[in-house]
Parts: C-alpha cells; structure tokens; sequence
C-alpha cells in the first residue's frame, strides 16, 4: 500500500497554506516566501530520506540554510522596517553551504546548527524588546506579534538542536534515529515556523513604503505636545490599521523618540496608549447607544478579540457589564 510520510504532508499543508496566503495578499509577501521555502525543504526531506532520490542529500542542507535568513527578514520586513540593500547580504547563507558541501563537507555540522542558532537568537532579542521595537505591526494588536516571533524564533533554535542531535547520533553509532530526530525536530519545527508565519497578527493591511528616519532633537515636552494635539484633533487612533511607524511619520519624529516620549509621559507602551483612546472611544458610542460591535468598529479595532481583551485591561470588565454599570451608575444620579 502506497504510505504518505510526515515530511510530504507537512509539505502539502505548507504548500496549501502558502497558495491561501496568497490568495488573500494578491502578492508574494516576506511571509509567504517564508511559507514557501519551508514547504520546498518538508518535501526535500522527504525525497531524501524516505524515498532516497539521488542527489537529495546535497541539496537538503542548502536549501535547509535558506530557512533562518528567510524567518529573519520575514520578521524585519513585517515587524521593523521595509526591505533594503544590505538585505541581499543574507542570501550569502546558502552560498557558504554549498562551498562546505564542495570543500569541507564535515564543516557542515558546525555551519549549518550555527545559522539557525544565530539567526533564532537574533529574532529572540529584538522581539523581547517589547510592541514598541515593532514599529510596523498594529497597534491594536499590542505585544501579540512579539511573541508569535519569539516561537519562531525559538523553533529555529530548536532545529539547531536537532542538527547536533543528529551529528550526535551518528558519532554513538546510533544512526538509526536519524530519521526520528528528522521527523520530530526538523520536519515539526517547519511546521510549527509556517503555521505561525500565516497568524493575521504578523500581517497588516495597510501597506508601507520605507522613509528614511526623521532626524529631531525636540524635547519630550515638544514631543508630548504634539502627541496630545494629535490624538485629541486627528484622532488617528480610529483607523484599525494604525501603526507606530505611521504614527511616527504623521507627527514627524523618530519612531524610537515617540515611544520613549509616550512611555515617559504615561508609563505605557504606544499600543496601550493607542488602545485606550480607542476603548474611551468605544465606551462614549456605548453610552451614546451604539451596540457592543459598532461601537468595537467606530473606535479603531477591527477583531473581538482585540477588542475585548483591551477592553478588559482598560475598564476592567467586557463592554456589556460596563455598559450596565454606567447605566446604573447615571440613574443614581438622576
């Protein structure tokens, strides 16, 4: 009977994946050619080990060294900033492989768990320097994002581990479990990094074109000033798709100084502080007779959960038993 091996569906799930995500980005994302490369190395893998086509073998670590750089700029083009130059740097990953297969083939074992370990911890750092390191998500989505990268992060570590388990397994004799730490370790952690690469948190859908920094030696006061003008004239916090970059760029300061200036000035980061314009927003359309979902869309978010999470960190219960209190609260009154 013919047998379907992990590898090959866990291919097919990240290849149906990578055409939905497509579908609804009408475009070749950062994300989805993340998803892309992932799938290309399930099936790799499988070629490989389970079905031994000739060839396979050279080709596994290759396209396997394609992955951290992949995640890395995936996670910068997403989360930090747009694409640039210097990010063809990376593409240098593959190329250093496949000199090793041609020069020093036992270097590999070193190369290859060194680049996911180093490219794993990287995305570790940035991503717990918190919602505001992460300029280019929504705000509505506070620290969600960060931690989405930091288990992609985390996987890629993980596959780093997975290689020395392997070079360990053969230095004891134990080859045999070579193809269980490739199923386990390897093949789970694609999985794991192109399932989390589809999550709607990592994607927003306002596009954005990279500037250059703006330059500012304003104060905080100066800064704080425009902030609250800003908040109280534009109200920028009602478009869903608000960004810290975007923010920074319609009050013309650098993003780093507009989140230094909103955490000195409220003890938040900029999301909570977007956030809380947003939820004042959504209870003043409740009092004012808007039911629980115009109110949710009217002040800048656009999922429940979102906005019942804020609310809940904000008022302190669901807009309903909020609702009901206040009512009570202003018949006392009366």
């Amino acid at each position: 009977m013919p047998s379907l091996p992990i590898p090959v569906f866990v291919g097919l799930v990240l290849s149906f994946a990578c055409l939905r995500l497509w579908q609804e980005q009408k475009r070749m994302t950062a994300l989805g050619l993340l998803l892309v490369i992932c799938a290309v190395q399930s099936l790799i893998i499988a070629l490989a080990q389970h079905y031994l086509v000739p060839g396979t073998r050279w080709v596994q670590p290759i396209t396997a060294a394609l992955i951290p750089p992949a995640a890395w700029l995936a996670y910068q083009v997403t989360a930090v900033r747009g694409a640039a130059r210097c990010d063809l740097l990376h593409g240098l990953t593959p190329i250093l492989v496949l000199a090793a297969i041609v020069v020093a083939p036992e270097f590999l074992d070193v190369l290859l768990p060194g680049t996911f370990f180093c490219y794993g911890v990287a995305i570790l750092v940035q991503s717990l320097r918190g919602a505001d390191a992460q300029p280019r998500t929504l705000l509505a989505h506070d620290s969600i994002p960060a931690h989405i990268w930091l288990v992609i992060g985390g996987a890629l570590i993980a596959s780093a581990f997975s290689d020395s388990l392997i070079f360990l397994a053969q230095t004891v004799g134990l080859p045999e479990l070579q193809p269980w730490i490739i199923t386990v370790f390897s093949v789970g952690n694609l999985l794991l990094i192109g399932l989390f690469s589809l999550s709607p948190y990592l994607r927003s859908d306002a596009a954005e074109t990279a500037e250059p920094p703006v330059a500012s030696v304003e104060p905080d006061a100066e800064v704080w000033a425009k902030v609250s003008a800003c908040m109280e004239q534009e109200k920028p916090y009602l478009d869903p798709n608000l960004t810290l970059a975007q923010l920074a760029r319609k009050l013309r300061v650098p993003a780093k100084t507009l989140s230094k200036t909103i955490n000195r000035a409220t003890g938040e980061n900029v999301s909570r502080f977007v956030n809380k314009a947003r939820i004042k927003a959504a209870q003043d359309a409740l009092l004012q007779g808007e039911t629980v979902t115009e109110a949710m869309l009217s002040s800048g978010f656009n999922t429940k959960s979102n906005f019942n999470r804020e609310f809940l960190r904000v008022a302190g219960s669901n807009p309903s038993d909020w609702l009901q209190t206040e009512i009570g609260l202003i018949s006392n009154r009366l």
